[in-house]
């Protein structure tokens, strides 16, 4: 039944996005993903990780059998393409195969094995439609939110030292190797939250059925709520607002060399293209929600789960897609995403109320300091810089106190067994 309605509310978003997309003429999600089945892929590789998500349910010798069929309709398609010349990409194989999945769940299987084996075909579609969400999102943001309020949070900003005007500098530094590192880094963050997916869920096949909670469910319900907050602080970024992407709606061509001015902010208006996509750092929230779940991994994952981390939060700042503000709000926001699905999956209690409660008034206050008190924090910034740290640190402090003692009452207690007879001593002679 949860599934049904999780189904359900999904497609129903999914819907009414579709419809909202067709107001501003263009295609929504639905039709995006569905056009797949036959034109180029915009993402291959996101499309053969949603693959790789529903073979998590599959025997190795049916993986075997998804992949080589993945792999032969995807060179069909190349060929036909080469032949008339059409755009060339790869991917609908694997959407194919998924999209296969799911006919033989219903036509083919019953009871718990249709079950799991939709279950793994809604996930790897969910991972690629969330996508597609996303990109409408963008495009709603951008249609419906004339002015931003980049000179707000750019000001805010001088209490934490202008770090994208820093980072950025020192990206321009290291080109173009740290460019191109970066760019790979943050444009391949989809995939590798489908890695880290599939380690968590590597005994599903075996066990028949999935974990309470994964990595992939944080990421779709950070990617469901996370615009929302968008349109109530629609934000373009240091290169769009004080940099050369910004073209004539720019404040000037300052960033990354050039402080940006002070004085009383003020919104401003902008073009109806770029995505108001900034506060909070989606792309903060989710590489922290890489972090914590690689923690559990091997000694490789953990390293690749802090180098994501550590490259996401310099690419944000570097390319000028976001500022240091945006980050604290994007980590607080992906710790009370994270605490919030973790209780759901284990059960509610005064520790999960009282966490998701203060992580979201600290996100709320953050918005409200950003949008109210940017001068008084550009004025004070020994006090308001460290007192912005100050508020993420304490998010952070209990989340991990509180999850601590969560996995520690989630051990089980050895029962000790019946005594052990006592062994016979030798007879003294």
């Amino acid at each position: 039944m949860l599934w049904t309605a999780a189904g359900a509310v999904t497609l129903g978003f999914l819907l009414a996005l579709e419809v909202a997309a067709r107001h501003y003429g263009v295609r929504g999600p639905i039709t995006e993903q569905a056009r797949e089945v036959v034109f180029a892929p915009d993402s291959g590789p996101l499309l053969y990780a949603g693959l790789a998500l529903t073979m998590v349910v599959l025997t190795w010798r049916q993986r075997l059998v998804a992949a080589g069929a993945a792999v032969g309709i995807d060179l069909v398609f190349w060929l036909v393409r080469w032949v008339v010349g059409a755009d060339m990409n790869f991917g609908n194989g694997a959407l194919w195969v998924v999209l296969g999945c799911a006919v033989v769940a219903v036509t083919r299987r019953r009871g718990g094995e249709r079950a799991l084996l939709l279950k793994g075909t809604g996930l790897g579609l969910l991972l690629v439609a969330g996508h597609k969400t996303g990109d409408t999102w963008l495009l709603i943001t951008s249609q419906t939110r004339k002015a931003v309020l980049d000179p707000y949070v750019a000001t805010a900003d001088r209490a934490l030292g202008n770090p994208s005007w820093l980072v950025g500098r020192f990206v321009g530094a290291t080109e173009p190797v740290g460019d191109h590192v970066l760019h790979l880094v943050y444009g391949q963050l989809p995939l590798a939250a489908a890695l880290v997916g599939l380690y968590q869920l590597r005994h599903v096949a075996r066990e028949r059925r999935f974990p309470s909670h994964h990595l992939v469910r944080t990421f779709l319900v950070i990617g469901l709520l996370g615009p929302a907050v968008y349109m109530i602080f629609p934000v373009v970024g240091p290169v769009f607002a004080y940099g050369p992407d910004g073209g004539q709606w720019a404040v000037a061509d300052l960033w990354p060399h050039t402080l940006p001015p002070g004085g009383t902010p003020h919104p401003i208006p902008f073009d109806d293209i770029t995505p108001r996509n900034c506060m909070p750092s989606l792309h903060t929230a989710w590489a922290t929600t890489l972090f914590l779940h690689s923690r559990k991994g091997s000694g490789a994952m953990r390293f690749a789960g802090t180098f994501w981390l550590v490259a996401t939060l310099t690419a944000t700042l570097g390319f000028g897609y976001h500022y240091g503000a945006d980050l604290i709000a994007g980590v607080v926001f992906a710790l009370t995403v994270e605490a919030a699905m973790r209780a759901f999956a284990r059960g509610w209690d005064r520790a999960a109320l009282g966490l998701v409660a203060y992580g979201a008034a600290v996100f709320a206050a953050l918005l409200v300091s950003y949008r109210f008190l940017p001068v008084e924090m550009a004025e004070h910034p020994w006090a308001a810089g460290p007192l912005l740290l100050l508020a993420m640190g304490s998010v952070i402090l209990g989340f991990v106190r509180t999850t601590r003692r969560w996995e520690a009452e989630a051990v089980p207690v050895r029962q000790p067994g019946p005594p052990r007879p006592a062994e016979p001593q030798p007879e003294l002679v």
